[in-house]
């Protein structure tokens, strides 16, 4: 019995540390992505990161044998679906990281648990438990303070910047995104889902990128864009993958999502090694109040 329960705790253990290093990762995209759009359109820029995810899944279901059977191919639009609400988001993302700054669009990114909640309500009746409210007020209180920087008469006016604007509305289309991959789901391997859907963002993304994609000399792209798209294609969609993958079959679904709170504080810190400005000290009352929330939900009960 003894032995047996330390297997559980080490096993719990270690799915804690996959989702650590998962909110590393994606915090990692804010950082790289600012300082890639300048060079280059988000549109192709997220098109080509699709393309190589999709080169990576592929190698992925090779090597671990999954048979891709016709079957999967029924109703592909809801491939189109899922790849269109993933795809807008990475687009408006960049496109938000051209003039806000990477630790807002982090603090904006927390909110897409409560919004995913809600949305996972009205479409498929997930009601989350009282600590999960809890849990998201809180959070969403301290991404608004970290958005607003600390200015209260900036949040009593919403004076919230262009950017910020873009970056919530392509924060809508992934809290969607995760109900809606259940509510689409028709027994496709897990593998072969997400592959169908990073095809389908493919589609989407190229068909709205394929003027700038054109029009943009490859060649001529410095090598911070590069870096950015094999980060984005590998660190951010497979090896975050196989990490959530892992996590959920150690970890209750609900402790799963609290690392997404992560993101901010992991930015901050990027941000201020790689020599951008220390955000004010009660900014950071805004990431403790974040780090709260994701306390309050690594506690509570599923």
């Amino acid at each position: 019995m003894k032995r047996a329960n330390g297997l559980a705790a080490k096993g719990t253990l270690s799915g804690h540390a996959a989702m650590l290093l998962f909110a590393a990762l994606i915090a990692g995209a804010f950082s790289f992505g600012k300082r890639a759009t300048p060079y280059i359109d988000p549109g192709a820029l997220t098109a080509l990161r699709f393309i190589l995810a999709a080169c990576v899944m592929s190698a992925a279901i090779a090597v671990l044998g999954v048979k891709i059977e016709r079957r999967y191919a029924q109703a592909p639009w809801r491939y189109l679906i899922l790849g269109g609400l993933m795809g807008g988001y990475f687009v408006l993302m960049f496109e938000a990281l051209k003039t806000a700054q990477p630790v807002s669009t982090s603090a904006i990114f927390t909110l897409i648990p409560a919004m995913s909640t809600v949305f996972g309500w009205v479409l498929v009746r997930q009601r989350p438990p009282l600590s999960m409210v809890v849990a998201l007020a809180i959070g969403a209180v301290g991404a608004l303070w970290v958005i607003f920087r600390a200015d209260m008469s900036a949040l009593l006016a919403f004076d919230v910047g262009a950017g910020e604007k873009i970056f919530f509305v392509g924060c809508i289309c992934h809290a969607l995104y995760a109900p809606m991959v259940p509510r689409l789901n028709r027994g496709e391997p897990v593998l072969v889902y997400s592959l169908g859907a990073i095809i389908g963002a493919i589609v989407v993304v190229g068909l709205y990128a394929l003027r700038p994609a054109l029009a943009t000399d490859w060649s001529a792209l410095p090598g911070i864009v590069w870096i950015t798209v094999a980060y984005l294609a590998v660190f951010t969609t497979a090896l975050t993958f196989a990490l959530l993958q892992f996590a959920a079959m150690k970890l209750p679904s609900g402790k799963v999502m609290a690392y997404g709170y992560l993101t901010p504080a992991f930015v901050t810190l990027y941000e201020g090694l790689l020599g951008k400005d220390w955000p004010a000290p009660m900014v950071w009352l805004g990431v403790l109040l974040i780090l709260s929330a994701l306390v309050i939900l690594l506690l509570g009960r599923d």
